[in-house]
């Protein structure tokens, strides 16, 4: 039976495959194909999907599509959890470095349980829970088919909300803080939007590698609220944009080191001077740009203290090595959630059906947890 299911993949619903895009569930025929078992009955689930770019809370919409039988290579899940990252809604506004085809599902992050598997699958089996590979998949949605290629294993022992954010920031933040400069334990990272999702790995990664944080954050009602949260995660130094330009600034350098390291998710004047902070030769990586202002660097930097510019996106990283690397990488980040020095982000977990309120929320400046889709 070739019905839309064919069509409706998960990896063709919203996969990062050019030329693929989301199908309705009903109303097309074509030629028959080995991919699926000719009696199963078609199932249905519940998506958040969107047919257009604009404004999430505006253009993504809950429906039912039609579920594909298993084929060889494929896993049917049952996604558990998926996070709404800022990426996920840059990816729906079609401002994002990587756009699936229109329909598509949103999400590119969440967690799921294997439910059933195909006579070709070989590294799970039901009951294993599993993450995207790569983004662009569609998580926000309660049930999948999906390749065998585009998913990995996960341990169940660790914490559900850790298994549901494991794959976009606290990669992010590991190989930010691995991959630029050779840092040893008592060397210093600067780094603004410290509340992030990324900004909490890096705190926690680097204090269980040995290094000291200056954290960076916009100045709000609730800052010594925060400033706990962060100090409890690890950070030893919580200072608002505003502080970060007073003099007082050296008062803190005659205890720790100039950081050789700042990682910049805003630009405009806020990494001009996580610039000016950072020691000579030392590399500023930018991963975000939440003002959305250009990152602005004064030519004496760049000449007298040999400053260096980056730029990370895992989603090339991700392109640049092999899968094997990039599981490997998912394990000794759970190693580190297993030793509790790594947790996920103060999280607010809210059913599928209220997802106008949580995208809305999401888009809110002085966000204070990240909001997961319970599926």
């Amino acid at each position: 039976m070739w019905v839309c299911g064919a069509l409706f993949r998960a990896r063709a619903l919203a996969g990062p495959r050019q030329g693929q895009g989301l199908y309705p569930a009903s109303g097309c025929r074509g030629p028959a194909t080995s991919s699926y078992s000719a009696s199963a009955e078609p199932s249905w689930v519940r998506a958040l999907v969107y047919g257009h770019h604009g404004d999430p809370a505006k253009v993504v919409e809950l429906k039912n599509l039609e579920l594909p039988a298993v084929g060889g290579s494929d896993v049917r899940v049952k996604m558990l959890a998926a996070p709404i990252n800022p990426s996920d809604i840059n990816m729906i506004q079609g401002n994002y470095g990587l756009l699936p085809k229109l329909p598509a599902v949103g999400g590119n992050e969440g967690v799921g349980q294997v439910v059933a598997v195909g006579s070709n699958v070989t590294r799970v089996k039901p009951g294993d829970w599993v993450i995207p590979a790569n983004p662009g998949l569609g998580t926000w949605r309660t049930e999948a088919v999906f390749s065998e290629e585009e998913l990995i294993g996960v341990p169940s022992d660790i914490p559900l909300q850790c298994a549901a954010t494991l794959g976009v920031n606290p990669c992010t933040a590991y190989r930010m803080l691995m991959d630029f400069e050779q840092l040893q334990p008592g060397d210093c990272v600067i780094q603004n939007a410290s509340n992030s999702g990324v900004g909490q790995a890096v705190i926690q990664i680097a204090t269980a590698l040995g290094l000291r944080t200056i954290n960076v954050v916009r100045d709000r009602p609730d800052i010594q609220k925060l400033t706990d949260r962060l100090k409890n995660l690890g950070a030893e130094h919580v200072i608002t944009e505003e502080g970060l330009r007073k003099p007082e600034m050296k008062n803190i350098f005659k205890a720790i080191p100039q950081p050789r390291l700042a990682l910049n998710c805003v630009g405009g004047k806020s990494s001009t001077e996580l610039l000016r902070q950072l020691a000579p030769g030392g590399t500023m990586v930018t991963y975000g740009g939440m003002a959305k202002q250009p990152v602005i660097a004064p030519v004496s930097l760049l000449i007298f203290k040999d400053l260096k510019l980056r730029g990370f996106w895992l989603s090339q990283w991700k392109k640049d090595h092999s899968p094997d690397q990039f599981r490997e990488l998912i394990l000794i980040l759970c190693n580190f959630i297993r030793q509790g020095q790594l947790t996920a982000p103060a999280c607010s977990e809210v059913p599928l059906q209220d997802y106008q309120r949580v995208l809305e929320a999401s888009m809110k400046p002085f966000v204070s947890s990240k909001q997961i889709l319970t599926l």
